[in-house]
């Protein structure tokens, strides 16, 4: 709820406007000197601000508004600030919508007029500040890709922003990591970015299928192995472990471990130490593990499939990467990644954004693959996909084509500029009008 300042000395003028604005459903907080104005936009998350231009009852020259409004803007510069002036100080209500102010009224004010104001006002706040969070989240990302290496990992939401920012913090440290999430949503990925921007990105990083290691070799795999200790090893066998010393150790799958392996594999997490397959020799290794799982663990350890001191070993702090049907900003970026130099038409981006993507990232980008197949050159369609098709009703029951530049002008008129109703007017997600505003040239 939207919450709106009145600054005036008048109690009758703050109770009238106080009651309009409450039924249309405004939160309001009133002031009635310019400190206490001040006091308020300072600590408080204030929407709009309806101040009057005289506050001491000997005083017309409308000064005291004049110096509110500076020191408001002083504290908040984005502030939309609405005066209410008397006809004697039109002239400088004037002169301050030319400095910055949003709005002036006369009294006697006109209900609806002011409503409309302070709605629009509003809904362009709105739209500014989520325009402001979203270039600086673009800028976010744009300078974490200039300091960090983030493995090349393509994506635009802030779910995974967060996961990003977490991953480069953990980086630092040399704690283990439990990565858990769908398959295809990227886990490898956030596990190369931790060991890349870590201390140990010039250490070797070892990658092991813990759920593809045969049963009767798990032990071998991960500690290796003498020559002879099983049919058919004719050398000594380096394990995983032994490979990864001084480095990282990247388990993936490790909900699929057997309960044999699982008891190994918590010896050397708690010492270090290891004894390789046919050797009564003790190996220490110093090595950094990040495991990563698609499973419900706690489930399994509850069923008696995975042991809860190994979880606890691994899971010093996890990282829970959400499913792509969670984080649609990130599927048309990348689209984009995957089809470079492709344009996609309105009906496709529909299309990837309503499908479920039970695959995730891996689906999509398959689901390029099979486009750039199907449709070697010119705009790709829906069907390139070959996903479900949209029906009227997915879309909102209206037919959905490629703005044009005018069209896409006379909507950021009609909608002064909001992106979001924008987007919404043409079918397109907020990243797709960012493109198409772009690529035409279009300030917003």
């Amino acid at each position: 709820m939207s919450k709106i300042l009145i600054v005036d000395d008048n109690p009758a003028i703050l109770e009238s406007l106080a009651l309009l604005l409450e039924i249309h459903d405004y939160h309001v907080v009133c002031a009635q000197t310019p400190f206490e104005a001040e006091q308020i936009v300072r600590y408080q998350r204030i929407s709009l601000v309806l101040q009057d231009m005289n506050f001491s009852a000997d005083t017309t020259s409308g000064k005291e508004g004049v110096d509110l409004f500076h020191a408001l803007r002083a504290i908040n510069p984005h502030l939309p600030i609405i005066l209410i002036t008397a006809w004697t100080e039109l002239e400088t209500a004037i002169e301050l919508v030319k400095a910055g102010a949003a709005d002036y009224l006369a009294k006697p004010w006109d209900d609806h007029k002011l409503l409309v104001s302070v709605a629009n006002l509003i809904a362009l706040g709105d739209a500014k500040n989520q325009n402001s969070t979203l270039t600086r989240q673009q800028q976010e990302r744009e300078q974490n890709h200039q300091q960090h290496n983030l493995a090349g990992l393509v994506y635009a939401s802030t779910a995974m922003q967060r996961i990003v920012d977490m991953a480069l913090q953990l980086a630092k440290s040399d704690v283990s990591v439990l990565i858990t999430g769908p398959n295809g949503s990227g886990k490898e990925r956030i596990a190369e970015i931790i060991q890349v921007n870590s201390a140990l990105a010039n250490k070797p990083f070892i990658k092991v299928n813990a759920g593809a290691l045969p049963q009767d070799l798990i032990e071998a795999e991960l500690f290796g192995a003498e020559a002879g200790a099983y049919t058919g090893s004719n050398g000594r066998r380096i394990g995983r472990f032994e490979a990864a010393d001084g480095g990282t150790l990247f388990l993936d799958e490790i909900g699929n471990l057997p309960l044999a392996g699982q008891m190994k594999l918590l010896r050397v997490l708690q010492s270090g130490e290891f004894e390789r397959l046919g050797s009564v020799e003790t190996q220490k290794v110093n090595v950094r593990v990040i495991s990563a799982t698609n499973a419900a663990l706690n489930d399994d350890i509850k069923a008696g499939r995975f042991r809860e001191d190994l979880y606890y070993r691994l899971n010093v702090i996890e990282l829970q990467l959400p499913a792509l049907a969670q984080r649609k900003d990130d599927i048309l970026a990348l689209a984009q990644h995957f089809l470079p130099e492709r344009e996609l038409s309105v009906m496709a981006e529909q299309a990837l954004l309503s499908h479920s993507w039970p695959g995730n990232v891996r689906e999509l980008e398959n689901a390029c693959k099979r486009a750039a197949v199907l449709n070697q050159s010119g705009t790709l369609e829906a069907e390139d996909f070959a996903l479900q098709r949209l029906t009227s009703t997915d879309i909102g029951q209206k037919s959905v084509q490629e703005p044009e530049k005018a069209e896409l002008e006379q909507a950021m008129r009609e909608y002064q500029g909001v992106i979001a109703k924008v987007a919404r007017h043409f079918g397109l997600s907020r990243q797709a009008l960012y493109r198409r505003l772009q690529k035409f040239e279009i300030e917003y």
